[in-house]
């Protein structure tokens, strides 16, 4: 009689140890089949059934594991650390800024495709940054999806003028039009010479309209802006602001802005003076979007980036991996070093 039929005429005990056997020299040993079936005194084919028979029995359980890369554990970090979904851009060394930019662009654009629905209403910042990500979004119809403007950018200076692609209206459109959906744009300075113009302005219906969106928002779209590391955002660069703005700015150690809102580094921003005069919704307004994404495409926006998480502006955070890790890792060396 075959080997496996002498098993099957066996004691169900017997084949269960038969099987137990084979699988701890097969799995646990790493020996051949050629040599289990010699040590068991059975066929070749007869091991290759009691094997698969180990693993239908549960005597034999094989997993999977994905080697954890050096992106997901950024991820994880950021998460813990920050208490946001963060999604980090696989770059390899030696890859030029552009490449990397393109990266999180290309990230950000399908994380935001995945948030888009039906009905939704989503308000969108501008700069340099958004204009990247709007390039890469997918192109599909979305019904009864409407997109509006969080930040004004009417900007009076020459410096200003001449630039479509990375102004509010541009943004605005091009995500609007990827989506077959209604663009509102919001069609205010940027920043205001008057306190009480930006009041009189706010009053007016066609203003409250938006500001009405603004609320209605479920999902909000932004980067960070910045002018340290001579690197300056648009809104800094654009002649938005002037120089005794900057200055102001740096003596109240603001470290950058989100939606044109200025931030310090431990997330405060009500009593900075030059928030008075600009457009984009306020923290404590921003926060009541549910779904909130930034972006952040280069390691000197850093410390800008950990002004709007100490605000509690961000619950989706797309960068790049050097950015990643000096955010997970780059204040803690900096404070071992102030501290040593």
């Amino acid at each position: 009689m075959h080997h496996w039929g002498i098993l099957h005429t066996m004691k169900a005990s017997y084949r269960e140890k038969a099987e137990y056997h084979a699988a701890r020299m097969y799995y646990g040993e790493h020996r051949t089949m050629q040599s289990v079936a010699a040590e068991l005194g059975v066929s070749r084919s007869t091991v290759s059934r009691l094997l698969q028979q180990a693993r239908r029995q549960g005597i034999v359980r094989i997993s999977l594991h994905p080697p954890v890369d050096r992106t997901s554990a950024l991820e994880h970090r950021i998460g813990e650390l920050y208490g946001v979904r963060a999604h980090v851009a696989v770059s390899e060394r030696g890859d030029d800024p552009a490449r990397r930019s393109d990266s999180v662009s290309v990230l950000a654009a399908g994380l935001i495709d995945r948030l888009v629905t039906p009905g939704a209403v989503v308000g969108v910042a501008w700069g340099q940054t958004m204009t990247s990500v709007v390039a890469r979004l997918n192109r599909r119809e979305v019904p009864d999806l409407h997109v509006v403007q969080l930040n004004g950018a009417v900007n009076s200076e020459p410096e200003g003028i001449g630039a479509p692609l990375g102004t509010g209206i541009g943004v605005v459109e091009r995500f609007a039009a990827a989506y077959g959906a209604r663009a509102h744009v919001f069609a205010v300075p940027a920043f205001f010479d008057y306190e009480e113009t930006k009041k009189a302005l706010w009053r007016e219906r066609s203003t409250r309209r938006i500001l009405d969106m603004h609320r209605r928002a479920s999902l909000a779209v932004f980067g960070v802006g910045t002018f340290a590391e001579g690197q300056a955002s648009q809104v800094y660069s654009g002649g938005y602001l002037s120089r005794d703005d900057l200055n102001a700015l740096s003596a109240e150690q603001v470290v950058g802005d989100v939606c044109t809102v200025f931030l310090r580094a431990d997330g405060s921003w009500e009593d900075i003076a030059l928030n008075s005069r600009g457009s984009g919704p306020v923290p404590t307004e921003l926060v009541e979007v549910p779904r909130r994404v930034c972006v952040v495409n280069g390691p000197h926006k850093v410390p800008a980036l950990r002004g709007a998480l100490a605000a509690g502006l961000v619950t989706d955070l797309v960068l790049d991996q050097i950015s990643a890790d000096r955010l997970a890792y780059g204040q803690h060396r900096d404070q071992a070093v102030a501290e040593g």
